[in-house]
């Protein structure tokens, strides 16, 4: 957790000196669309022709092919068309413990895209599809949920009476040497703003695992801090509830969108 807080410190001192920009210019603002932190992904898209980061941390105990493990993650999205997102997914660093050896390494990557089937608007949910491919596997252990080579998603979000929904059911393609198998997994997301700029959002989660023979479920709960329009801060953590899932998570980051157009 002090490694999150450093690298929560450093990117503040990146990011563009906008803090004092007039009200009237942060009204023109776009707004950030976070994904993280949670295993939910939202059916909406970000801005159109806006690049956003999301960029955390997250440290882990006791899973079946870990005792401990900490890694840096960073997720990039850019819409390139109202119903069109393209996105990449790494891992760049991992520092991991298994019984009485350790490892440092860089975990997988992924690239992928999201396209918006049906669009929403408040308790009419927005509809979605996604793909990711793992383009590169660095050999890191994994999460209790495995690294799939395709994943494929349909995706649903809405705002209903004051809650916000992310709704996923996922098909992954796992491998393990020659053989493939199949994997399913349910997510559903629920957050509240609770004060002003605060939000509490909890989540269940769950994924077969077809080469332990055992299923992975989560119980995730987050809170998250809107600092302005383009940069959200979050924090939380996730408890395993069956023998096969990773026993405690706990994760810090932010979502920052950058407040100028590509294009």
């Amino acid at each position: 957790m002090k490694i999150a807080l450093c690298v929560l410190l450093t990117t503040l001192v990146f990011v563009p000196s906008s803090f004092g920009q007039s009200a009237e210019s942060q009204l023109d603002e776009p707004e950030a669309n976070p994904g993280r932190p949670t295993v939910s992904t939202p059916a909406t898209l970000t801005p159109l022709g806006y690049l956003q980061f999301e960029t955390g941390s997250l440290g882990a105990t006791d899973s079946p092919e870990f005792s401990s493990r900490f890694g840096i993650n960073e997720v990039m999205k850019l819409s390139v068309a109202r119903r069109l997102e393209l996105l990449a997914s790494v891992e760049p660093f991992v520092h991991s413990v298994a019984g009485a050896r350790s490892a440092n390494g860089t975990a997988e990557v992924f690239l992928g895209a999201q396209a918006v089937l049906n669009p929403g608007e408040g308790a009419k949910p927005t509809i979605a599809a996604g793909y990711f491919r793992r383009v590169y596997d660095g050999g890191a252990p994994e999460l209790d949920f495995g690294s799939p080579r395709n994943s494929f998603s349909l995706l649903a979000s809405a705002d209903v009476k004051g809650f916000h929904y992310d709704a996923n059911a996922i098909l992954n393609e796992q491998t393990q040497g020659i053989v493939h198998r199949a994997q399913f997994g349910q997510t559903l997301s629920i957050a509240h703003r609770v004060a002003g700029k605060l939000s509490i959002s909890g989540e269940i989660w769950h994924f077969t695992q077809p080469f332990l023979h055992g299923h992975a479920v989560g119980n995730l709960w987050a809170l998250s801090y809107a600092a302005r329009k383009t940069l959200v801060l979050d924090a939380g953590f996730d408890k395993g509830l069956t023998g096969t899932s990773t026993h405690w998570e706990a994760f810090a980051g932010f979502t920052y969108l950058l407040p100028r157009r590509l294009w």
